[in-house]
C-alpha cells in the first residue's frame, strides 16, 4: 500500500456547494452534459437550491430548464447517484466493490481526492456551531478508511478517465 503524504484540512463544504454546475449523462446521446443556474432568470431572494436549472448537452444540443420545487439529493453509495434535478444519471461515478463512488462535479471530486489520499486528515473543531456534518464527514466509512485509500484513488482516476470521453 502507498502512504501519500499530506494533511487535509476540513473546508466545511455541504454538497450544497457543489451543486451550480453538475456533469450528467444526456439522456438523449448519453454523453457529458451540464445542469447549470439559469442565468436568464435571477430571484435574490430564491434559495441557491431552488433556483432555476438548465440541462445542457454540447453533444447533441438537447436544452431543457428545470423550474419546479421538489430536489431529491442522492444519499448512499448502495446504487446509481442522479442529480436532484432532473433525476439523471451523474457522469462523475464508478462501481467499487464498497458501492459507487460518485461527485457532481470535478471540484467535488477533487475534495474527495484530496481527503482520501492525505495521512493526517483533521476535521472542523467540535466547538464550531456553524455546521456540524459537513460532506466530508458525510462520506462513507468504506471511502474514509485507510485500507480502502488505493482502492478508491484507483475509482478517481477512472472517473477522471471517463472525462476523455465525455
Amino acid at each position: 500500500m502507498a502512504l501519500f503524504s499530506g494533511r487535509f484540512r476540513d473546508p466545511r463544504s455541504s454538497e450544497y456547494d457543489f451543486i451550480s454546475s453538475i456533469m450528467v449523462r444526456c439522456p438523449s446521446c448519453a454523453k457529458a452534459a451540464c445542469i447549470v443556474v439559469a442565468p436568464e432568470v435571477f430571484d435574490p431572494c430564491c434559495r441557491m437550491l431552488f433556483r432555476p436549472r438548465r440541462l445542457v448537452c454540447r453533444g447533441c444540443g438537447l436544452s431543457r430548464v428545470w423550474s419546479g420545487r421538489l430536489v431529491t439529493l442522492s444519499r448512499g453509495t448502495a446504487q446509481p447517484a442522479t442529480d436532484p434535478y432532473f433525476g439523471l444519471r451523474l457522469w462523475l461515478q464508478v462501481e467499487t466493490r464498497h458501492g459507487w463512488l460518485w461527485a457532481y462535479n470535478l471540484e467535488h471530486l477533487d475534495l474527495i481526492r484530496r481527503f482520501v489520499q492525505a495521512s493526517l486528515r483533521e476535521r472542523a473543531p467540535w466547538y464550531d456551531i456553524r455546521q456540524k456534518m459537513t460532506l466530508v464527514a458525510r462520506l462513507p466509512a468504506w471511502i474514509k478508511r485507510a485500507k480502502n485509500r488505493d482502492e478508491v484513488l484507483r475509482a478517481v482516476r477512472r472517473i477522471h478517465a471517463s472525462l476523455a470521453n465525455a
